[in-house]
């Protein structure tokens, strides 16, 4: 297995968030719509985010990515590291590489100074709801493109102990 960050419009990310566009469609039966958050490669270019991609043998089977947020008319809050289109092909479920790419992103947003990750999903997304909830993450006020929506929850996680200062020198 090996994590690549690569642009958001690489074409190994294209084709894992086509896939996952199609399973968000399935799931909630909106047709070909899946998930219509505006995003653009250039939200996820370090230091404002980070964009990944898992291979095995050569052939891209995770993905996820996180990109910069402050406060803002969607609820956001100053220093949110956002997680976007989260994704394991279904046959390289149950290995923990979405775990291994949550922890890593969660690292890097942590790195560029970001203080609390935040995620949005839906209610239908039970595995990922339970992924998010054994690594720490917690319900939150809801924010972003589908704040409005009963069938979104929103979940946060600090990524900096209370007191202690992103980026601190050690002393």
């Amino acid at each position: 297995m090996k994590i690549r960050r690569v642009s958001f419009d690489h074409p190994d990310a294209v084709k894992l968030n086509s896939r996952v566009q199609l399973e968000y469609a399935e799931r909630y039966g909106n047709g070909d719509e899946g998930d219509v958050t505006p995003l653009g490669p250039s939200m996820f270019e370090p230091p404002q985010g980070l964009y990944l991609v898992v291979y095995e043998e050569g052939i891209p089977v995770a993905t996820g990515g996180w990109r910069s947020q402050d406060e803002n008319d969607e609820g956001y809050a100053n220093g949110d590291a956002e997680i976007k289109r989260m994704y394991v092909i279904p046959q390289a479920r149950g290995r923990g590489l979405a775990r291994r790419v949550l922890t890593t992103l969660e690292d890097n947003a942590r790195t560029a100074g970001r203080t609390r990750m935040v995620l949005e999903t839906g209610i239908n997304l039970t595995e990922a709801i339970s992924l998010y909830v054994s690594n720490g993450y917690g319900p939150c006020t809801k924010f972003g493109h589908y704040r409005f929506d009963e069938l979104s929850r929103c979940y946060a996680k600090p990524l900096v102990a209370a007191g202690v200062m992103p980026n601190a020198a050690a002393v």
